[in-house]
């Protein structure tokens, strides 16, 4: 639908191409100027308020641009942080990837909704609106990378803290077998007196004799 001001510039379009050409040049013609004068404060009266609707039309674009953006930035914090206490937590692997995925899965899903509310609001910020979303996806992916190998790194570690625990133990145990296995110092004294007294009893035997 076209606005009061081209509708008014085609009236005077067509006013002029409708008037008569002077006799002395083809190149001019003859104009009413009450006609002409009332078609140009038409313009003047029309052209300000038009120029102050497009420019509300453009500030609520900018507007659902920044609200979009900043709900964006909003679901990228937050994803951020539950995995990081996904990381923190040193939870197994295997569900430490599912839930990363989901996380993943409802960022993409809440961006798209913000995505579409923008495009239905204003198709003129589609593009804008669908490259910071990439961007963001984009950030959240590398997130959630670095997440994961951290995760990995510290089960990486566990798995070496325990192997030398398991192997201090080993050790331990081996030692306590053989200390199980020696006599102690008390039994060997019992038994150097033992034989001391048989033989002691042995020599008063013989004197008697």
């Amino acid at each position: 639908m076209a606005s009061r001001i081209e509708q008014i510039v085609e009236e005077i379009e067509e006013y002029i191409s409708n008037c008569k050409h002077s006799r002395l040049s083809s190149s001019t013609i003859l104009v009413n100027k009450d006609e002409i004068d009332v078609l140009l404060a038409d313009l003047r009266e029309k052209a300000p308020e038009e120029i102050r609707q497009y420019k509300k039309i453009i500030s609520n674009e900018q507007n659902i641009i920044k609200n979009a953006k900043q709900k964006a930035d909003e679901i990228v914090r937050q994803a951020a942080v539950q995995t990081n206490q996904l990381v923190s937590e040193h939870e197994i692997m295997q569900q430490a990837y599912m839930q990363a995925n989901e996380i993943v899965r409802i960022a993409t899903v809440q961006a798209q909704d913000i995505l579409d509310s923008a495009t239905e609001d204003a198709n003129n910020i589609r593009s804008s609106a669908i490259s910071y979303t990439d961007d963001m996806l984009g950030n959240l992916e590398r997130i959630i990378q670095h997440s994961m190998n951290t995760a990995n790194n510290n089960f990486k570690s566990l798995i070496k803290g325990l192997t030398e625990s398991d192997e201090i133990v080993k050790m331990n145990r081996s030692q306590l077998a053989q200390s199980q296995a020696e006599p102690s110092v008390e039994e060997d004294e019992k038994t150097d007196d033992k034989n001391g007294k048989a033989k002691s009893d042995k020599q008063t035997e013989l004197k008697t004799m």
